[in-house]
């Protein structure tokens, strides 16, 4: 008897479980859940805990209540002044109507395809309307609200809001990288010719008035000795008429002596005169009268 009891109590907890399992289901706070009867939306659940359904007759769809990425393929627009640009953009968007966005794409995969295509037609007219200075400087933020309103105009149609439209990049295609390079190249080197032929020009300028500097210096110098060398000449030929004023003889025997110095030098010094000339009458006689000079009367 308590064998068959316990038997029916275990059956009963056995049935209640999986009437439980197949009855009862949980939304998590990330969640939010659309039961379905046979396919057609029933209820819609955006709160949290625990819900139920109808066994084999209903069913239940989770959808992510967080801020979702989509990141999108790199792809080339022609701006306004007709530049190439190679744009990678992605989006955050958010599922704010489970029923319509069941409705409308049933599921992420298809929701993502169809908000890429939505995001790169928003891209074209918008940037394409756009210079390449206003893209990747100037109204870029501008530019990008923009694009998130033109982009949630069609999410919403999906029960999707669009959070923020980013671009992560914005280039120029490669061949044309390669040309504005070497262009720059090009520049900068023209700019560095064009630096150094005017250091050039300087450096001339500045050796050829140094130069003249120079020259006039000199000539100054010169001059400037050439007066204290004649005021010094004059000075000595005053002394020496003085001298020569106050005692002939004596200047003579002086002067003399100074010529005997200068021209008997050892240096192997040879001198072909006759002894009685007048070069050497101090060494005939010490008063210095010549020898062929008559004795006065």
């Amino acid at each position: 008897m308590k064998k068959g009891l316990l038997g029916v109590t275990v059956f009963l907890l056995v049935v209640l479980a999986v009437g439980a399992y197949l009855t009862l289901f949980t939304v998590h706070q990330t969640q939010q859940a659309l039961v379905l009867q046979f396919g057609e939306p029933k209820r819609v659940i955006t709160k949290p805990g625990l819900n139920w359904k109808i066994p084999f007759i209903q069913n239940v769809d989770f959808f992510d209540k967080r801020i979702l990425d989509l990141d999108t393929s790199p792809q080339e627009v022609i701006a306004a002044d007709q530049k190439r640009l190679v744009v990678d953009s992605f989006a955050r968007f958010k599922i704010v109507d489970p029923l319509l966005f069941f409705q409308a794409v049933r599921d992420e995969r298809i929701a993502r395809s169809r908000l890429g295509t939505s995001l790169d037609a928003s891209l074209r007219r918008v940037l394409g309307a756009s210079s390449f200075q206003a893209v990747v400087r100037d109204e870029r933020s501008g530019l990008m609200q923009q694009i998130t309103e033109q982009v949630n105009a069609e999410a919403a149609s999906f029960g999707i809001q669009i959070v923020d439209v980013r671009i992560k990049r914005a280039d120029l295609p490669e061949a044309n990288s390669q040309a504005i390079y070497r262009r720059m190249q090009t520049e900068r080197q023209r700019e560095a010719a064009e630096i150094r032929a005017q250091g050039e020009e300087q450096s001339r300028r500045i050796r050829a008035n140094a130069d003249r500097q120079v020259t006039v210096i000199k000539a100054e110098a010169t001059r400037d000795a050439e007066k204290l060398r004649g005021q010094g000449d004059a000075q000595r030929n005053a002394i020496f008429a003085d001298a020569f004023g106050r005692d002939a003889d004596f200047f003579g025997f002086y002067r003399s002596m100074q010529a005997y110095e200068a021209g008997l030098k050892a240096n192997d010094t040879r001198l072909l005169l006759s002894p009685n000339t007048e070069f050497f009458r101090y060494f005939n006689d010490p008063t210095g009268n010549s020898a062929n000079q008559k004795p006065a009367q």
